[in-house]
């Protein structure tokens, strides 16, 4: 087996349980409900989802900013949770960047935009002596599309798509092999995003960094992405390559998402509250919280994963493509009441 046979990235089980309330009336709040997720090298996958249903934890845990209640999860192999902790968190974190949502939050306004480049190269000993750390911040800023010159500016001189450039100049220097993007382009005005989605694009594919990109919306993840995983209440539901899934959706929320989308075509009103109530239903461990939607298809049975195209890497979890018990391996195509439901 080659190094590229095994995914850079690979979870099994991962769940985050907080912990919530006063000494009286402490409450435990699920996250993360047992996440299965592989990566490969080179490969862009978008997780997309709703605020709140756990994209974000997801994100932390894996970033190691959090520690996972459950579960394991594997970097290019090695058992990542394993690991000592002081030995995880240099090698770990060198070769695991986070790109952050906010790019002017996650830049300490008091220092000078070198600043930013030169800590992490410093840190892990990327670049050593004045001259090479020069040149190595002049070659991050050329990588962005930046001037050199805006090395000796302060965060606040900078718009909004430079110091998201900054940012991704930053978790590029001590040359990654995983990056966790937490909606890098929702702070952005709409007429630099793309600016923002073409550099990550080309970085991975020049560079072959792996990227799990996280956002609430369709069209980047459809353009930026190879693979898209859908999550609702801290569960996958859905996944599958980028054109496929979201040009034949089969879960009923990955259709409720795709239903918020603009469409001047859409012949059926686009309904919030249905929308809204869905967002407040958690998953229960061993309960659907869409069975309403074809409650004879349904069971109470916590639904599993069912391949549900002729490509085998789009799946579904949901009852309404369970094998019939007489033919075990096969899918059913999904009811009248589902087309019928506000999420179609």
């Amino acid at each position: 087996m080659t190094p590229h046979d095994t995914p850079v990235l690979s979870t099994r089980g991962l769940e985050k349980t907080f912990t919530i309330g006063g000494t009286l009336s402490r409450k435990r709040v699920r996250a993360l409900g047992g996440v299965d997720l592989d990566i490969a090298h080179g490969e862009i996958v978008a997780l997309v989802g709703e605020s709140g249903s756990g994209k974000s934890t997801l994100a932390r845990c894996l970033a190691r900013l959090e520690q996972p209640s459950a579960g394991t999860f594997l970097f290019e192999g090695e058992d990542v949770m394993a690991t000592s902790k002081r030995r995880a968190t240099r090698e770990y974190r060198s070769a695991v960047q986070m790109i952050f949502q906010d790019p002017f939050g996650s830049l300490n306004p008091v220092h000078r935009v070198g600043h930013f480049l030169e800590r992490p190269l410093r840190i892990h000993g990327a670049a050593s002596g004045r001259a090479a750390m020069e040149q190595a911040k002049q070659r991050l800023m050329q990588k962005v599309g930046l001037p050199a010159e805006m090395l000796e500016r302060y965060p606040h001189e900078l718009s909004g798509g430079q110091r998201q450039r900054i940012a991704i100049a930053r978790a590029l220097a001590v040359n990654p092999r995983l990056i966790l993007a937490d909606e890098p382009t929702s702070m952005l005005d709409v007429s630099v995003r793309i600016g923002v989605l073409n550099l990550m694009r080309t970085l991975c594919e020049e560079q072959g960094i792996s990227m799990l990109y996280i956002t609430h919306d369709l069209a980047s993840a459809r353009y930026l992405a190879d693979r898209i995983v859908v999550m609702f209440a801290g569960e996958f539901v859905e996944g599958g390559d980028a054109m496929e899934l979201l040009a034949n959706p089969q879960h009923p929320y990955t259709r409720l998402l795709i239903s918020a989308v603009p469409d001047p075509h859409r012949t059926r009103p686009f309904d919030p509250v249905e929308r809204a109530r869905l967002r407040r239903q958690v998953l229960a461990p061993s309960s659907c919280a869409l069975a309403h939607t074809a409650a004879e298809s349904c069971s109470d049975a916590k639904p599993v994963f069912h391949h549900v195209s002729e490509r085998p890497e789009h799946w579904v979890r949901c009852g309404l493509y369970a094998p019939p018990s007489d033919a075990p391996g096969t899918a059913l195509e999904p009811s009248d009441d589902l087309e019928e439901s506000p999420a179609a």
